[in-house]
């Protein structure tokens, strides 16, 4: 009778059903097949759905009832694809809805999985609680949606859970982390395109670029991602990651200003007088008497050196650049007069001192920057040398055009690319 019951099922004989189930009323309840599985699990494996509602109104209960893998028929119904089947079983139980099997994964992520959007919308339509739960190794459902390589699905959820797109698994892995693992390209340009996830490197500091660049060349749609990485790496770092870092050292350039500002004041060139005269008195500065105009520069530069690094550091210290990046460009441009002013009050304090010297100001400015661009220049030369060892890889002419030339792309709207950069390669090198 078991057998007969079985392929009354399976082919969806409802009279033949109803008269097996006549002659035993308890045979629907006992049955029980291959995987525990019983009469409902059969029937929407089957996709019998007039089978399906004929058992249920037998017996609704079976509908939570699970197999030996723990899945119950609507994990077998949103695996399959099966909607009209997952409709009435989730009108009789809609708690099962919750329930995971031997995978740990409910019926939202099946259906994820497989690519069913139809079913997960209407799994979602009462609430997204569902699809907030995480499987194996804290992935989501949209970790799912990238390892099986389901596009659709993953659009479909992109929109109804945007709080978990930047979501990531216990090894600290982002979608794009996945994306690039498992060679998604399709899914890889989604993600790009549609600006909603930023790059940042795993648990153990491992960036989506590094995870290409560690890849086989032969491996498939390699150049093609790379170059769709190429292009977006950089710009999709949100400057309010790297303003900390920024009004770090700003704030050191600062107070190393300032500092050097007040003992220019209390200390001037050439000393002060230690004895009242006629002509002066003690603790007067001598090069006011020796070269006053030199000494009206020197005030005038040294005064604008110092409050213009105060001026950066309440900027900092009130916490404006750490929010606004008007703010943090108001600290930078401070810093570049502060700068420029220490420059000239280092010009006049040595005309001052050294008699007979006369310093082009325009010149040793542009020496002094040339010097400097020079040294940073050849420091990164070093450091992609290191970096090309290390990786044993070329590199890419997007990066090496932002190693030579840091300052080639500075403050974009909300875009900080070259810190990104720096911040990409010095990693690389101080890394064990």
């Amino acid at each position: 009778m078991a057998a007969e019951l079985y392929d009354a099922v399976s082919k969806g004989d409802i009279t033949k059903f109803q008269k097996l189930v006549a002659q035993d009323p308890y045979l629907v309840e006992s049955a029980s097949f291959a995987c525990s599985r019983n009469v409902l699990h059969i029937a929407t494996m089957r996709g019998q759905t007039a089978m399906v509602e004929e058992v249920l109104n037998m017996n609704p209960w079976l509908s939570r009832s699970l197999d030996s893998q723990q899945s119950s028929p609507l994990h077998i119904a949103a695996a399959q694809g099966r909607f009209e089947i997952s409709r009435k079983l989730l009108s009789v139980a809609p708690e099962t809805r919750w329930w995971r099997d031997c995978r740990d994964m409910n019926p939202v992520h099946i259906a994820a999985v497989n690519g069913h959007v139809e079913i997960l919308g209407h799994l979602l339509e009462e609430s997204l609680l569902p699809a907030m739960e995480r499987v194996g190794r804290g992935q989501t459902v949209l970790h799912l949606c990238v390892k099986h390589g389901q596009l659709t699905t993953l659009q479909f959820l992109v929109d109804k859970l945007w709080e978990l797109v930047e979501a990531v698994d216990e090894d600290g892995e982002t979608l794009l982390h996945l994306a690039v693992r498992s060679t998604q390209l399709e899914i890889l340009k989604y993600l790009v395109e549609s600006k909603k996830i930023r790059s940042k490197p795993n648990s153990m500091g491992i960036t989506p670029l590094q995870i290409l660049n560690r890849s086989p060349p032969g491996t498939a749609h390699y150049s093609e991602m790379g170059r769709i990485i190429d292009t977006w790496f950089a710009p999709v770092v949100h400057y309010r990651e790297v303003l900390p870092k920024m009004n770090d050292a700003v704030m050191v350039v600062a107070v190393l200003i300032a500092t050097m500002a007040f003992q220019n004041a209390v200390n001037p060139p050439g000393g002060v007088w230690q004895d009242d005269a006629s002509s002066h008195k003690a603790g007067d500065a001598v090069i006011a008497y020796t070269h006053p105009a030199i000494y009206k520069s020197l005030l005038k530069t040294n005064d604008m050196a110092f409050f213009s690094s105060l001026l950066i550091i309440f900027f900092i210290t009130s916490g404006m650049t750490s929010k606004s990046i008007y703010a943090l460009g108001s600290a930078i441009f401070c810093m570049l007069v502060s700068v420029t002013a220490i420059a000239l009050s280092y010009k006049a304090s040595v005309e001052a001192t050294t008699p007979g010297t006369k310093l082009p100001v325009a010149g040793r400015i542009v020496a002094g920057i040339g010097l400097l661009l020079f040294l940073q220049i050849f420091y990164r030369i070093a450091i992609s040398i290191f970096y090309y060892v290390r990786e044993k890889r070329r590199i890419r002419r997007q990066e090496l055009l932002l190693i030579l030339h840091p300052y080639a792309s500075s403050i974009v709207y909300d875009r900080l690319l070259i810190v990104h950069y720096f911040q990409v390669f010095y990693s690389r090198v101080n890394c064990p």
